[in-house]
């Protein structure tokens, strides 16, 4: 397993959740890249060409952020050593809820060859474990429809509508 000076937050900030054998729990991993998390990403979205370097610097963005506000925990498969699933926390600071911290749940994705063994609710309810750990009022995520089903059964309700508009990437 790796340690807390190669990995985005401490492992010790993890709850006791057991993976199914053969599949370990952790924070992602600067090793991550040549394991896979790519990849496993790619099955969710379109992520683009990323090179190990820009994919490096990113990690070591967020790793660094003050306070700590990105958890992006992965399920390594023992016997491979390649990330399998992979979904991310966020900290949202607020003015309201007395200066509270929202939660967001983003890129939640399990590889194909993995579906069906209960790693999605394990890395929700990992997730929703770092974010009461680290004090946050509530926790909200998007997801598509199809999913509504899936995201109720880890707890959440519906609650509004989302939107977006996307926007053509620019550099400042």
């Amino acid at each position: 397993m790796a340690n807390s000076t190669t990995t985005l937050f401490s492992p010790s900030l993890l709850s006791s959740q057991s993976c199914p054998p053969g599949l370990i729990l952790r924070p992602l991993s600067s090793h991550d890249y040549h394991k896979g998390h790519c990849h496993v990403l790619r099955q969710l979205t379109e992520i683009g060409n990323i090179e190990e370097v820009a994919w490096l610097d990113r990690y070591q963005a967020l790793r660094n952020s003050v306070p700590l506000s990105y958890y992006v925990v992965v399920v390594e498969e023992v016997r491979s050593r390649r990330v399998v699933a992979t979904a991310t926390l966020f900290l949202e600071m607020k003015f309201i809820r007395n200066l509270g911290l929202c939660g967001h749940i983003e890129d939640v994705v399990v590889c194909d060859s993995q579906r069906g063994k209960g790693l999605g609710l394990l890395l929700i309810k990992e997730l929703c474990h770092l974010a009461k750990l680290t004090g946050c009022y509530k926790i909200i995520l998007d997801c598509s429809e199809k999913n509504v089903p899936f995201y109720e059964k880890c707890g959440f309700k519906k609650k509004e509508e989302q939107m977006v508009q996307y926007l053509a990437a620019s550099k400042l």
